[in-house]
């Protein structure tokens, strides 16, 4: 099952060009570490602050989608993005690996369509409905009040098997104690679990 992630930058009226570019950048700066366990794939900016990509192995999508809120969070404590996911089953055209705003599909116009009802507060959501979106709407109101300080410990925790929190300490250039206290504020402990239990099913 593949899944699709249509999302555009929170408040982009406020920022300048190169806000927005910098800030695009660093949702795909994120994406392109993903690959490995997400099958991440064709980055495709589209509609001046709007983004898309395609995910060939959707149980790690709500995991990639708080990875690029994290991202956006360290970048600036204000900046976030809308992000809608939907499934789809099936082969995907290679169209949609080289750019997916050249796909087509149900997940894709149901994601196009999911993005287009979100409004303040709520920033993320399941086009599925159910359990699935009530699950990613209360990982959405964990993620609104991340810090930078807590993101930056989050980009290096969240991705799967990420090692040991002093490595991540290290490459931070903060104590372990700094890394554990972030990461409890930011709430991870119930986000690893809760993801853990939701990519088992």
């Amino acid at each position: 099952m593949h899944a699709v992630l249509t999302g555009d930058i929170v408040d982009s009226s406020a920022l300048t060009g190169t806000e927005i570019d910098t800030t695009l950048g660093a949702i795909r700066d994120a994406l392109s570490d993903m690959p490995p366990w997400t099958g991440a794939t064709g980055f495709a900016p589209r509609a001046g602050d709007a983004w898309q990509v395609v995910l060939t192995d959707a149980r790690h999508s709500l995991r990639a989608a708080l990875l690029i809120r994290a991202s956006l969070r360290r970048l600036d404590g204000d900046r976030t993005t809308r992000i809608a996911m939907a499934t789809g089953d099936g082969a995907l055209p290679k169209s949609a690996f080289d750019n997916p705003n050249e796909a087509h599909g149900p997940a894709f116009t149901a994601s196009g369509r999911l993005l287009e009802t979100l409004s303040d507060p709520i920033h993320m959501a399941h086009a599925s409905g159910g359990a699935q979106n009530a699950t990613w709407i209360l990982a959405d109101r964990i993620a609104a009040g991340w810090t930078q300080a807590q993101a930056r410990a989050l980009c290096e925790m969240l991705p799967p098997d990420p090692g040991p929190r002093s490595a991540a300490a290290s490459r931070l250039g903060i104590s372990r104690q700094a890394v554990d206290q972030a990461l409890h504020a930011a709430g991870f402990p119930a986000l690893e679990a809760a993801l853990t239990a939701l990519e088992a099913e």
